[in-house]
């Protein structure tokens, strides 16, 4: 799966501050991986249609059994009703057991760089 383009639901007002978020997860086995992959459409279905995003990215490397995400937001509370809403929640729980490691960044940004850059977001996972 290649990488997502960065997609813009909602385009945010210029010079505001949104809130960063960055996830990278790897799953125990190559069945993980591809549970992971059978609930993404779900998943950016919702991320396209949810108030307040303004714009995400998903990096999939499934034989390595390794996905990260990318996300601009209006808010850190808008971001938190993404996460507990629609598709997300239940693939989340879903996955819990398949996770071997999980890690998750967030910080503030211009929403002038705007789309944001996956090597910045790498740095900042590690």
């Amino acid at each position: 799966m290649p990488t997502l383009p960065w997609t813009v639901p909602h385009t945010p007002p210029r010079g505001t501050e949104v809130h960063v978020f960055a996830s990278r997860f790897e799953t125990r086995t190559l069945w993980g991986a591809l549970r992971f992959l059978a609930g993404t459409p779900a998943v950016w279905r919702q991320v396209r249609r949810s108030p307040g995003v303004y714009g995400a990215t998903l990096k999939a490397k499934p034989l390595k059994r390794t996905f990260w995400t990318l996300s601009a937001w209006e808010s850190k509370a808008a971001l938190q009703d993404f996460v507990r809403t629609g598709a997300h929640g239940p693939a989340a729980r879903g996955l819990a057991r398949q996770m071997r490691d999980a890690s998750f960044t967030t910080w503030q940004a211009s929403s002038d760089d705007l789309p944001l850059s996956w090597p910045e977001a790498m740095d900042r996972l590690r």
